[in-house]
């Protein structure tokens, strides 16, 4: 892990925890003591996971011989380091501070957690199930109109730091400097598949292609798809919503009576759709270090994207219901939709460019594909118009 001159703050946005304010006289044995020993909230707030949650994965890591204690740190101290700095946005200073290690020490725990996470990363990314999932089987909204839907596909930009002669390829749209990071996620909130690494000027379209093409690929089962939005083409395996209609919820006033089809039909794709602004939401609450550029080389920034959406699937499946999950259960939506850039709104209103797509289609299955978005659409207003009539 390299150091910057940034470093000279120690501390990055406003995520400092207070065990900095109060701690300096502990050294790094002894604060992890402390923590572990102390109320199961006070782990979840320091290390971004329940104590039981901490305990089991030092476990899984040892158990697969990918973490060892040393003379001087346990592996509990070594996992504690790394979540410690990923779930607060620190840098080594700040955290040599504390834990009373030298710059190297922490260096080296940190890439030997970071290395043995991404050794198991798999075992933590499930592919969706044949069932439909319960978010839609229970809700009339949804059900039966998308019963063959196994989750949402997005991108979300994460800040990134390279040398000046790399910038070029990872400036975005917005000017900033990104890697472009695609998801696959259920509407429980987990991640199905993560492609990090692409350049802030790639296309989402591009990243997409990139995603279904490789040999690690997204894998969409027979007969289902993914929601996507109008970043992304209507393509076989993933249905967008439609062009020139209205689509954020916000253009919807509460109690409204939708026109057509395909108003009702982009209403309700983007309420289940919006399940991506949670899950991301939700990442970068637990794990902030996404939210800046850190100052390590490009291949460990990499790594932590994808460390970090492992890490949020194995705490999303041993406690679901922990504080920071909480924040982004289905009610908070609202507020989420409120957040939504300006800019993204108006994209979604673009027709997409499908040059960078070179997946290999039949030549009926697009039409096929805008042919199942309509049966939907017109099944669901249908629905729609006839409960109308009964009230």
């Amino acid at each position: 892990m390299e150091s910057s001159d940034d470093e000279k703050d120690g501390i990055y946005g406003n995520f400092v925890p207070k065990e900095l304010g109060h701690n300096f006289a502990l050294n790094g044995t002894k604060f992890v003591d402390e923590v572990l020993n102390g109320q199961s909230e006070r782990c979840l707030e320091n290390f971004r996971m329940d104590k039981p949650v901490f305990y089991k994965l030092c476990d899984i890591l040892q158990g697969k011989g990918l973490l060892r204690h040393t003379n001087r740190i346990k592996i509990e101290e070594q996992l504690a380091i790394f979540l410690f700095i990923i779930g607060h946005n620190l840098r080594t200073r700040a955290v040599q501070e504390l834990f009373r290690y030298s710059g190297e020490t922490i260096s080296r725990h940190f890439n030997n957690v970071l290395n043995a996470i991404m050794a198991i990363s798999l075992e933590f990314f499930q592919p969706p199930g044949s069932d439909v999932p319960p978010e839609i089987s229970q809700d009339p909204r949804f059900y039966p109109y998308f019963k063959d839907c196994v989750g949402a596909v997005d991108g979300i930009h994460v800040p990134v730091m390279v040398g000046v002669d790399e910038q070029g390829p990872f400036r975005n749209k917005n000017g900033l400097l990104s890697q472009n990071v695609l998801a696959a996620c259920s509407f429980d909130l987990k991640f199905h598949y993560v492609l990090a690494g692409w350049e802030g000027s790639a296309s989402d379209l591009r990243v997409l292609n990139s995603a279904l093409t490789r040999r690690n690929k997204l894998q969409v089962p027979e007969g289902r798809y993914y929601l996507v939005d109008n970043k992304y083409a209507n393509m076989p395996g993933f249905i967008a919503p439609y062009l020139g209609v209205p689509y954020n919820s916000n253009e919807f006033p509460s109690g409204y009576h939708h026109q057509d089809a395909k108003e009702l039909f982009n209403q309700r794709h983007f309420l289940l759709r919006n399940a991506t602004d949670r899950i991301f939401g939700a990442l970068k609450e637990r794990f902030p270090i996404l939210m800046s550029a850190p100052p390590y080389p490009l291949q460990t920034q990499v790594k932590l994207v994808v460390a970090a959406c492992a890490l949020h699937n194995y705490i999303r499946r041993e406690k679901p219901d922990d504080m920071l999950f909480k924040m982004y259960e289905p009610q908070t939506a609202l507020q989420i939709q409120e957040s939504l850039a300006p800019q993204e709104v108006e994209q979604a209103l673009m027709p997409v460019d499908t040059h960078d797509l070179e997946v290999a289609f039949e030549a009926e299955q697009p039409e096929l594909s805008s042919q199942l978005r309509d049966s939907i659409a017109t099944e669901m207003w249908e629905d729609y118009i006839r409960d109308l009539a009964v009230v």
